[in-house]
């Protein structure tokens, strides 16, 4: 499975490739878009910020998948959202906005995971990698504040 050292490896390497391109290039991944989430540390407590692909977008609700390469560890950033479900999202180089983050659960998973597994069969391969069950987030918008 990859080392923390490879995934933030790879995760520099776009950043770079997207800042190198103006943006040009980067911002899709496999035709899904990609994403920069940002998270509060769940030790730390200050700002992480990651880039991933949403193989699914559900009107303006966007599903990552926490599957760190089929790795038997859940990646940091699913952790942190885990503790701290406030996170920041930005699409395809756009404004960072408020987002909420939810772990899809138990009823709702196996039809989701169909749908991102059957299209994008990398995710499949992750989780036969895994005896553990591979998260779906949703990120959420998070409605203006009223007042």
């Amino acid at each position: 499975m990859p080392h923390d050292l490879v995934l933030k490896g790879m995760n520099a390497a776009h950043r770079l490739l997207l800042k190198a391109t103006g943006g040009r290039v980067g911002h899709d991944a496999a035709g899904m878009p990609v994403l920069e989430l940002t998270t509060v540390g769940r030790r730390s407590g200050e700002p992480r910020s990651v880039l991933l692909t949403a193989p699914l977008v559900e009107g303006d609700t966007l599903v990552v998948v926490a599957s760190r390469g089929g790795d038997d560890h859940h990646p940091a950033w699913f952790l942190n959202l885990r503790d701290h479900p406030d996170v920041q999202v930005s699409v395809r180089g756009g404004p960072r906005e408020p987002r909420r983050a939810e772990i899809v659960g138990p009823d709702e998973r196996p039809a989701l995971w169909e749908r991102i597994a059957s299209r994008y069969r990398n995710y499949a391969g992750y989780q036969r990698r895994t005896d553990r069950e591979i998260p779906l987030v949703r990120l959420v918008p998070v409605p203006p504040p009223t007042g």
